[in-house]
């Protein structure tokens, strides 16, 4: 059984109309105003203080909860297919986030497709982590989260720091990653119906290609999926048992698992991808945000 709270948001959920059309980069650019109303869904953290920064040249923002750690960040990369989403559209949800783990929180407002494709993104994020190293953050105290393609983003980001040369992250929150733009899970299909939110990205969405270019999508910078996770940092992930994409994350858990690494998976029966954006205003979203800080603040304490 899931919660009232949490039946209404899919009801609100459902209720949004299917658009058959098929996205063109003018509409995808143009759907960036909108996607900012994404925070609605999210409750205000109460005690959370937020103050834009220029991190060596990229627009970020810190997320600061009432007696945070300053010596430790979660480094947020937010979701949206690469195409659209905003520091503005996942503002309260970081802030809960940090207050869970105790720590501040240092939102990105990466470099999108269709205009910015594959590397600028992953560009952006390995130069925020090395700006936080610069400002005397030790590796080992960053966590790297990130939703959606965000969170197929940070794992993309500590796959970078390893290619060159710069410390891991303590560890990797991560809700509902895509992790393969090969869209090789059977939940692609399986969940169709299921899922409320992705039944309007086709698998051959043209944002696939606008982000990934000409190159592979198998590349592991683009897909973690296929990635060497010998060596990799620990992560957590939460995902909701009714997405297209809970493949993705199983599938992800499974391989970097087997490789030796520390992973944590929680599948959450019938919530939908990026549950958590309800936080604040659903149980089951605020349990998963208590889950996932608490898992962080442990594992960058030393």
């Amino acid at each position: 059984m899931i919660s009232d709270a949490a039946k209404q948001f899919h009801e609100l959920l459902a209720a949004v109309p299917v658009v058959d059309t098929t996205p063109t980069k003018e509409s995808v650019i143009a759907s960036r105003v909108a996607s900012e109303a994404w925070a609605i869904a999210t409750g205000e953290p109460e005690g959370v203080a937020y103050e834009p920064v220029d991190a060596d040249g990229v627009a970020a923002e810190w997320t600061t909860p009432a007696g945070a750690d300053p010596d430790r960040v979660l480094l947020y990369l937010h979701g949206g297919g690469y195409t659209v989403g905003s520091i503005a559209s996942h503002r309260k949800l970081v802030g809960h986030l940090a207050k869970a783990a105790g720590m501040r929180g240092l939102s990105v407002e990466y470099r999108l497709a269709p205009e910015n494709p594959f590397p600028a993104g992953l560009d952006d994020a390995v130069t925020v982590f090395a700006w936080l190293l610069g400002q005397g953050i030790e590796a080992g105290h960053i966590g790297i989260g990130g939703d959606s393609a965000g969170g197929g983003l940070a794992m993309a980001t500590a796959l970078a720091l390893r290619e060159r040369g710069l410390p891991a992250p303590g560890g990797l929150v991560l809700l509902s990653p895509w992790t393969d733009l090969a869209t090789t899970g059977d939940s692609i299909t399986s969940n169709v119906g299921k899922d409320l939110l992705l039944r309007r990205v086709e698998e051959d969405s043209p944002g696939i290609g606008w982000y990934a270019g000409d190159n592979d999508v198998k590349n592991p910078l683009i897909s973690p999926l296929y990635a060497d996770f010998g060596g990799f940092p620990p992560f957590i992930v939460h995902v909701g048992g009714s997405e297209l994409l809970l493949d993705d994350s199983t599938r992800v858990a499974e391989r970097a698992s087997a490789a030796g690494c520390d992973v944590t998976i929680e599948v959450w029966p019938k919530m939908q991808h990026v549950f958590q954006i309800a936080a604040g205003n659903v149980p089951e979203s605020d349990s998963s945000v208590d889950k996932l800080g608490s898992w962080l603040s442990g594992h960058l304490s030393d």
